[in-house]
């Protein structure tokens, strides 16, 4: 069964009885999964952007976009519009593959893994993880990376407020810490 269709048939029901809904279209859901990777190192060495867009698409499915820094600053050698790193935006059946490939294969695979923490709410219902290691997803090579890149993965909810968000992504099976 799919994670749309299990949010659908299992998920759904769950918060609308929990939270006491009076519309179906109260009831929270997952907006998008946006995945971001900033490169500082990029500034010196254009190749390491080239190898984070290409294991960034196997990681999503998706090609993603370059991001340009928005200001210069001196102390960084950075000028406004060079290169520093790529994100990509999830919706619909990309999305949900990504969240359950998260979930079930890649946080799992996490050394010493004792589940994620659950305040990294922003207040309205969104979720931003922080990872250290590309290398938890199943579609990166050991072997090609040259450096461990780390990534920050934010899910997007229709949720108006902490708690909502977090009951939504516990029920869809992210393994938050007690």
């Amino acid at each position: 069964m799919s994670l749309k269709t299990y949010y659908e048939t299992e998920v759904a029901p769950k918060l609308k009885e929990t939270f006491d809904y009076k519309n179906i279209h109260q009831i929270p859901r997952i907006e998008k999964i946006v995945l971001n990777m900033g490169l500082g190192e990029a500034i010196q060495n254009i190749k390491v952007l080239d190898s984070a867009k290409e294991e960034m698409k196997a990681i999503a499915g998706q090609a993603p976009v370059v991001t340009r820094a928005k200001k210069s600053v001196a102390a960084f050698k950075l000028r406004e519009g060079m290169p520093i790193g790529c994100m990509v935006t999830l919706r619909s059946k990309r999305m949900y593959d990504f969240f359950e490939k998260l979930v079930n294969i890649a946080l799992p695979r996490v050394r010493d893994f004792r589940g994620i923490s659950g305040k990294a709410f922003d207040g309205f219902g969104n979720y931003t993880l922080g990872i250290k290691e590309q290398i938890i997803f199943p579609e990166i090579d050991y072997e090609k990376i040259e450096t461990m890149k780390g990534m920050n993965i934010t899910i997007v909810t229709t949720a108006k407020n902490n708690a909502e968000g977090k009951e939504l992504l516990r029920l869809l099976g992210m393994p938050f810490r007690n």
